[in-house]
């Protein structure tokens, strides 16, 4: 009977412990379209591709141009805040590990040697005597019965706090190659910049001196020499301006890099630079559940359910279990001998009568419940705008390039035209410099078209959850 018993008792214990009060997570519908957006500014025909899945796109295989791999395999190896981003992974799985061991008793071995002098005053012989204890105990200090999961929830809500952090890691690896392939790209653009301030320099030197003779043979006026020194003027500040841009942009990748970047892996010009490998979006919206961000929000979801649960399982009693085995003998030969064994086992139940924390408790895990649900509603939103912002630029910055490319040909003629019409003496220098900054600025336009172009595919890539390992 008493073996059926104690069965029993175990086998309640272990199903009790088994369940939780945690309500029943469900994932929540995301508050946005079901697909991505359509009109005159989306390439809808991408949509229809099949999705190349950017987050499981490794970025080595997602970026072509190997200097550029280089420089991130450098950044994410050195980059300070990945290394921080680490570390607090590191810190919350142990954190969720000592949680997690709230499950399991503890279990102590404790070994007592007692000598104590009585005087003859105070013994019961009238004789002064001395007095030892020995004993050896092996037990648990108090292990807490978990019959209505409070301590599983807790622990459950450990590990969602853990795996959210997982993700703020993947995240940050993302947020640090996005970051630094934007800053190789806006170096490479500044650089072209630069040779391009360079030539129109010397252009414009060449174009003075040329001025300047025909004023010497009385072919000139003084006011086209003017308005080339204007030129001239103009030309050398933008090369000063673009080499100062060159230099901050060298610093922040190297920041970015965490050390310095070999000057063998950096750009050219951005034209140089190959394109990364191409990837579609696919029609549903749902591809945005993979990114790192909306993930982290679900995990912390999921702990404020976890920890209602524990709020839940305060309500009711808790059961705690104190237990030892040992020996104890008056003299230290004889703590293993025969007879000396001891125990001690001592439960206790703490049953809650009146404690209004533990409503205030409850009504905070609900709170953050709530909490937690309105961030996540939020994360995907944002996600969904970021995503249909990229599309839109996508298509746009294509149209813009193929409308440039039109331009620059056309002021390329014009200022040829410009030119030789001065030469001839039909025009006056004026319309030669008005074709000239026409055509300056329409090469800067092109390569400002071309980082835009670039940048964005990258940030497609990122704001679809890529760019993690």
């Amino acid at each position: 009977m008493k073996k059926r018993l104690f069965f029993l008792i175990c086998l309640l214990i272990t199903f009790f412990s088994s369940c939780t009060l945690a309500p029943k997570y469900s994932r929540p519908d995301a508050p946005v379209p079901a697909n991505w957006p359509t009109g005159t500014s989306y390439d809808e025909s991408k949509y229809s591709v099949v999705s190349s899945n950017p987050s499981k796109l490794s970025w080595k295989e997602f970026f072509t141009y190997n200097r550029l791999k280089k420089i991130i395999e450098i950044s994410l190896n050195n980059n300070r805040d990945m290394r921080l981003a680490s570390l607090n992974v590191e810190k919350v799985r142990n954190l969720y590990g000592i949680q997690r061991a709230e499950l399991f008793p503890t279990v102590n071995a404790v070994g007592i040697g007692n000598k104590q002098g009585v005087p003859k005053d105070l013994s019961m012989t009238g004789e002064s005597m001395t007095t030892e204890q020995y004993g050896i105990n092996l037990g648990i200090a108090s292990w807490e019965i978990d019959l209505f999961g409070r301590i599983r929830s807790l622990q459950n809500r450990a590990l969602e706090e853990y795996l959210s952090t997982e993700q703020a890691m993947r995240g940050a690896q993302i947020a640090l190659v996005t970051e630094v392939s934007r800053a190789y790209l806006t170096l490479a653009a500044d650089r072209e910049n630069l040779k391009l301030s360079e030539s129109t320099l010397k252009a414009q030197r060449e174009a003075y001196d040329l001025v300047q003779k025909l004023d010497e043979i009385g072919l000139g006026a003084k006011l086209d020499i003017r308005r080339v020194q204007t030129q001239v003027d103009t030309a050398r500040e933008n090369v000063i301006r673009f080499r100062q841009l060159v230099a901050q942009d060298k610093n922040a990748l190297d920041l970015l890099a965490g050390s310095l970047v070999p000057e063998e892996l950096l750009p050219e010009d951005i034209e140089k630079v190959t394109p990364p490998k191409e990837i579609y979006p696919g029609l549903s919206s749902t591809a945005l559940l993979n990114r790192p961000d909306i993930m982290a929000a679900e995990h912390r979801l999921k702990g404020a359910y976890a920890f209602i649960g524990a709020a839940r399982a305060a309500f009711f009693p808790r059961i705690s279990l104190i237990t030892s085995l040992g020996t104890a003998s008056d003299e230290l030969s004889n703590l293993f001998s025969s007879g000396s064994n001891t125990w001690n086992f001592a439960p206790q139940i703490a049953i809650p009568i009146f404690d209004a924390r533990t409503w205030s408790a409850f009504r905070v895990s609900e709170a953050e419940r709530k909490i937690a649900l309105t961030q996540y509603e939020k994360t995907v939103q944002n996600a969904f705008r970021e995503v249909a912002d990229t599309l839109a630029v996508q298509v746009t910055v294509d149209q813009q390039i193929k409308a440039h490319e039109s331009l620059l040909e056309a002021s390329s003629e014009i200022y040829a035209i410009s030119q030789e019409r001065y030469r001839n003496g039909i025009d006056t220098y004026l319309s030669v410099l008005d074709a000239q900054r026409a055509l300056f600025s329409a090469q800067q336009g092109l390569i400002a078209l071309r980082f835009i172009k670039l940048t964005n595919h990258v940030r497609l890539y990122a704001v679809l959850g890529g760019g993690a390992e």
